[in-house]
């Protein structure tokens, strides 16, 4: 296999295990949104209310930013303390990019709004870059 064939083999296989690390990583964040009864928010971006939809819409997004944090943590992914390190900065720029600015000038909401909602946002994005983090490594150690 040549060079360039083995690097984009591996890339695409960063690229699936960062989708699944995303959907794992989605799955729980997304069960504290639905306790807390945020899934509805994350509907408004597709112009519904609707929960169920706000959790699709959710998990999309997780799979989005999962695959790109596959890509970016990939190549030592089979290094505990340093993914787990990663999911954590990782899940800390996604609150600020998403929860504190995308989202709520999507939805036209003030950015950068600091009150109980965004501790909660903050909490679920450090949970999410954790538990993808933590998939990625999982998905890492297994033998293909």
């Amino acid at each position: 296999m040549s060079t360039i064939a083995h690097a984009r083999s591996h890339a695409v296989t960063h690229a699936w295990r960062g989708v699944l690390a995303g959907l794992a990583g989605g799955v729980v964040f997304g069960a504290l949104m639905a306790m807390t009864g945020m899934l509805p928010m994350v509907g408004m971006l597709i112009g519904t209310e609707n929960a169920v939809a706000g959790g699709v819409v959710h998990l999309i997004i997780s799979a989005g930013i999962g695959l790109v944090f596959g890509l970016l943590a990939g190549a030592f992914a089979d290094h505990a303390w340093t993914v787990l390190g990663a999911g954590a900065v990782y899940g800390l720029a996604w609150w600020v990019i998403g929860g504190l600015l995308a989202m709520p000038a999507m939805l036209g909401m003030p950015m950068l709004q600091m009150d109980q909602t965004a501790v909660m946002s903050l909490l679920g994005h450090l949970l999410y870059g954790l538990v993808a983090a933590a998939a990625l490594y999982a998905l890492s150690r297994r033998e293909v």
